[in-house]
Formats: C-alpha cells, structure tokens, sequence
C-alpha cells in the first residue's frame, strides 16, 4: 500500500513539472524530485529537508564535492553523485550555448562569455580565454582554482597556456566569490605581471574580466588596460 503511495504521488510530481516546470517548486520540493531518480520506493521528502537543514541552502548543497554529501547527509555516494553533478552540467549547457569557437570580439560579449564559465561557483577561480587572430575562442583554460580570496596566479602557467592553445591573443577572467566588482590591487597587480609575462612572445592581453554572480567589470571598459599597457 506504501508503495502505491509513493508511486502515485512521485506520478504527479512528475506531471506537475512536465506542465508547470520547476518555477512553482520549493527548494526542498525541487530535491525531493531529483532524489527520486537515485532513491527508489522510499519517500524522499523527508531526506530532501534534512539535507537542505545540513547545507542551509540549495546551491551550497548542490555546490558540495559528492563524497561531503555522502558523509554529512548520510546517503549513498551515487546519490551523492547525481546532485552534485547538477551545477557543473549547469555551465557545460551554459557554454554550449555559445557553439565552437565562439566570437569574442567586444568586451560585452567577453563578459557574457565568461559569466557562463563562473556559474554556480562558490570559490575563486582563474580563466585564460586563449583567442586566435579573428577574436575566436580556441580554448578557455581554468588556470587556478582555490578558496575565496586565495587564487594565486603565476604569469609562467598563463604564458604556458597560451602557447599550448595557440592563442594570438588572451582574456583574463576570475570570479569574487563575495559579490564585489570592484578590481582590487592585486588584481590590478596579477594583470600587469602577466601583460609583462607575455610581451616578449607578441600576445597580448585583450581584457581581465571580473564576474560577480551574473554581472560583470571589463578592464578594457573601464581604461584599466590602456593605463597597464602604458606603464610596461
């Protein structure tokens, strides 16, 4: 009799989401739903609002490594594994929708590029977005990734990566996880040791693109780059 239970109303979550999306859904709601492809015949209710009570919120648990998961919630590593899997299949379709080799041939469509490198990221991170000579992306390298505030960068691993992918040209892009956009003075410092860095081979650096959640700070909007080249 349980099982039809679960059955019958797992059946018309389905069908709610087929008709409504998941816009209607409560956070506990929408992870009750995922919980149910990897937690048969079990009510899932109950597992989705301990779990969100041992994160606090949905995007830091769907933001969690898999076996944190599996340990702190008690759950199954493949359980583990299907939610975290979430956000970084997030920004793979994200940046699908951009194609091969998208064009990047203004500082807004370089932010907006790189928003949808940075989605769903919690901690500091570090792109080389290595161009050719027509502004195309060959390939957008995560160079550094680390804790908040820690995302050392070494000009030796971007001249590296530029040379490995070819690139005629860079954007530089990393995240503030703690919302500002404001380019700090070691930003500022990182970008001008790398323009330096990459001088010599006759690659320039193009732009440094701060993101902070969905918006984002060009260098080259702002005259920052003009007044970095200009001191090298």
């Amino acid at each position: 009799m349980a099982d039809n239970i679960h059955a019958g109303h797992r059946e018309r979550v389905r069908q709610r989401f087929m008709e409504e999306g998941l816009d209607s859904f409560e956070d506990h709601e929408v992870l009750e739903f995922l919980l149910y492809y990897c937690v048969r015949q079990k009510d899932t209710n109950a597992l989705a609002h301990r779990m969100l009570k041992e994160y606090g919120t949905l995007h830091d648990l769907l933001e969690a490594h898999p076996r944190d998961i599996a340990r702190r919630c008690k759950v199954s590593l493949n359980t583990a594994t299907l939610i975290s899997l979430c956000v970084p299949l997030a920004r793979r379709y994200m940046s699908s929708k951009w194609g091969d080799k998208p064009v990047l041939n203004s500082s807004s469509m370089a932010g907006e590029y790189a928003v949808s490198l940075f989605a769903g990221r919690i901690y500091e991170a570090f792109y080389a977005i290595c161009l050719d000579a027509q502004n195309r992306v060959n390939h957008a390298a995560l160079v550094h990734e680390g804790t908040i505030n820690e995302a050392h960068v070494y000009p030796r691993i971007i001249v590296e990566t530029a040379l490995r992918h070819k690139a005629n040209s860079i954007i530089l892009a990393h995240n503030h996880p703690g919302g500002s956009l404001k380019p700090s003075t070691a930003d500022i410092d990182v970008t001008r040791k790398i323009c330096a860095a990459l001088k010599p081979i006759s690659i320039r650096v193009v732009d440094h693109i701060i993101i902070a959640g969905e918006s984002y700070l060009s260098f080259a909007e702002q005259g920052l780059m003009d007044t970095i080249f200009n001191q090298l």
